[in-house]
């Protein structure tokens, strides 16, 4: 008998070996928001009422693990509410592909991931996954990763097309025709650096008797560094843009410094500033000098109405930028305040081509988030633009109206 329930033992431990090397998980989220858009990304015209709707994202991920393989495919719906009649046989939008990717340990150190998956790096200046935008971003690509925990490299390739095709066509899609990017990572005691570059392909618009396709390609190179103490953090990045833009020569930069300090537990303060590169108005050349970050979640970045870089700004005066964040929590509670002070990065003119005040506004943002258990979140926001003549010179609406955006969000992403 004894020996009977010692084998049932053993049989029981290797089939449990055998389930624990396997992995299998489930998210869900439905995320649903109400945006009040009253100047929301430019300045609204008067006699123009603000937007309202209610937008939803739908996911569901599902990730499986075995030895040296990952794969993961995450389905996703998008939608406004009221897009489609409540008894619509078909959707807008239907179901899209976020994420599909497998991965492969060759060793401890290499492994490889191919499809469709984020990019994601650093503070998510020039590769991020925008997640604040209903559909993220996520990108067909190939990517060779090593990490012996100290240090990482990443390489990423990306070659886009229409669809299978017997002979070479132009590329019809609003996005980049390639590209290819190596990401350095490494460790300094209290430093951490990362050196990035990003050689980007665009295609040129074909001239119909179409004779050659040809593509242009935009380097982006830098650093972003960062460092933690026990009650402070600060970061700091540079990034230049050289290479083609529609046969134009591209001469750009950015550069960036944060400090953060914690006063208490509860109440963190910190300051920053930013100057991505821009053109003069009064410019003649046809040097394109305007640093535009790419595939960046720039909606975290100089003020969340989005006034600058969020599908816009691009080849524009540039951008000067000093904020100040605020932030407190507070049990479940966390609530943060941040005005920024906004200036052209170079000269701008008005109709008369008279040199104007580059001071172009100030922007307050309030955020608040609240916790309600493991799975749900609610966060909301109040933005107001103060925007001065000069905005409204580059933006175009009427910066005296009262330009401000309010939102509220559910976050329900239940963990299976």
């Amino acid at each position: 008998m004894k020996i009977k329930i010692n084998f049932y033992l053993i049989l029981l431990f290797f089939i449990s070996l055998n389930i624990f090397a396997q992995e299998f998980e489930a998210d869900l989220q439905i995320r649903p928001r109400y945006e009040y858009r009253n100047g929301y990304k430019q300045p609204i015209a008067y006699g123009v009422k603000a937007g309202q709707f209610i937008s939803q994202r739908s996911r569901v991920a599902l990730r499986y693990g075995q030895e040296k393989l990952t794969t993961k495919f995450t389905f996703q719906n998008i939608r406004v509410w009221g897009d489609v009649k409540s008894t619509a046989t078909s959707d807008v939008n239907g179901i899209e592909i976020f994420e599909a990717w497998a991965n492969y340990n060759f060793t401890e150190k290499w492994s490889a991931k191919l499809g469709r998956q984020v990019l994601s790096y650093d503070n998510q200046r020039i590769l991020g996954e925008i997640d604040w935008l209903q559909q993220g971003q996520s990108h067909d690509a190939i990517l060779l990763a090593y990490d012996n925990k100290k240090s990482k490299i990443n390489l990423g390739f990306a070659y886009n097309a229409n669809m299978e095709s017997l002979v070479e066509e132009p590329y019809l899609v609003a996005s980049y025709k390639s590209f290819q990017y190596a990401w350095y990572h490494t460790s300094f005691d209290k430093l951490n650096m990362s050196l990035l570059f990003l050689n980007t392909g665009y295609e040129n618009k074909p001239v119909l008797p179409i004779t050659e396709l040809t593509v242009d390609y935009i380097q982006t190179f830098g650093t972003y560094l960062n460092s933690k103490g026990k009650n402070w953090d600060s970061n700091l990045s540079f990034y230049g843009q050289t290479g083609k833009s529609k046969g134009k020569t591209v001469s750009a930069f950015d550069a960036a410094i944060n400090f953060n300090y914690a006063l208490t537990e509860k109440f963190k303060i910190g300051i920053g500033y930013e100057f991505l590169s821009g053109k003069s108005q009064l410019d003649t050349s046809t040097d394109v000098k305007s640093f535009y970050p790419l595939f960046g979640t720039n909606h975290a970045f100089n003020g969340y109405m989005d006034y600058f870089y969020v599908g816009n700004y691009q080849n524009s005066v540039g951008l000067q930028d000093i904020f100040i964040k605020l932030l407190y929590n507070f049990q479940k509670w966390q609530f943060a305040v941040m005005p920024h002070l906004f200036n052209a990065g170079n000269v701008v003119v008005n109709p008369e081509k008279m040199e104007m005040n580059s001071y172009l506004g100030t922007e307050i943002d309030f955020t608040m988030l609240y916790t309600v258990n493991k799975y749900i979140k609610t966060s909301g926001g109040y933005s107001q633009m103060f925007g001065t003549e000069t905005l409204q010179q580059l933006k175009g609406g009427n910066t005296n109206h009262t330009n401000n955006w309010a939102w509220i969000m559910v976050n329900v992403d239940p963990k299976l």
